[in-house]
């Protein structure tokens, strides 16, 4: 975690998704051009076992079809549009296209992909270059046993003890929404050897503050204003 220290770091939430679709390689690689120096994306699994980049648990939101990401195969997946033309992305072709050029901050969306997730990174030698975060404590312990080297981090909305969870699940990093940020919190969360995350975060003003404070990274959809 020593990258951490005194360092404040701009995570581009699907890519620059405020500028192109997100978690779409045009997204990531939009965000790279802006100096994003880790790129943030959603993992679930097709019907048939691949791993690929998604948010939401249906296609309806993003893409021009319908229905369960679980249950299309990743051929069904490639043939959607995901705006602009873009296709759905596997995990693999997101890190060939970020290797070398940003880190990765990848959020598990579902159950039973963690070893998976850790095997690819393995392969990739990329232990160094990425985290994993989920608001499932279990993912992270499980993350932890299949691959102790892999820094991890809790994501939370409201939590009466942030600190504590984070803890038991064995993350490096607390991230909660940035409504509850304060720094009585993140001089707690350093006591206890953690660094804060925060999402999202588009305003040039809150983003400054919130390093003033003590922030170790932000997320955003603008890494381009940060």
């Amino acid at each position: 975690m020593k990258e951490l220290e005194n360092m404040f770091i701009k995570i581009a939430h699907r890519g620059a998704s405020a500028y192109e679709p997100e978690n779409t390689l045009r997204s990531f690689e939009r965000a790279i051009e802006m100096k994003a120096d880790m790129i943030e994306l959603d993992v679930r699994q097709s019907i048939d076992g691949h791993l690929v980049v998604m948010h939401d648990g249906t296609v309806d939101r993003t893409t021009d079809s319908t229905g369960l990401v679980s249950l299309k195969t990743l051929a069904e997946l490639k043939e959607l549009n995901a705006g602009k033309g873009e296709r759905i992305p596997t995990l693999n072709e997101v890190v060939e296209l970020g290797r070398g050029r940003a880190k990765f901050v990848i959020e598990l969306k579902e159950n039973g992909a963690e070893d998976k997730v850790v095997d690819l990174i393995r392969k990739n030698e990329l232990i160094d270059e990425v985290f994993i975060v989920s608001f499932k404590p279990n993912r992270l312990k499980m993350v932890k046993a299949l691959e102790p080297r892999l820094k991890t981090g809790l994501i939370l909305f409201a939590s009466l003890d942030p600190i504590r969870l984070a803890k038991n699940c064995g993350a490096d990093v607390v991230a909660p929404f940035r409504w509850f940020i304060t720094k009585g919190l993140i001089e707690r969360a350093k006591a206890n050897g953690l660094h804060t995350f925060t999402w999202t975060v588009d305003e040039t003003l809150k983003a400054q503050s919130l390093k003033d404070i003590g922030v170790s990274g932000i997320v955003t959809n603008k890494p381009d204003i940060i």
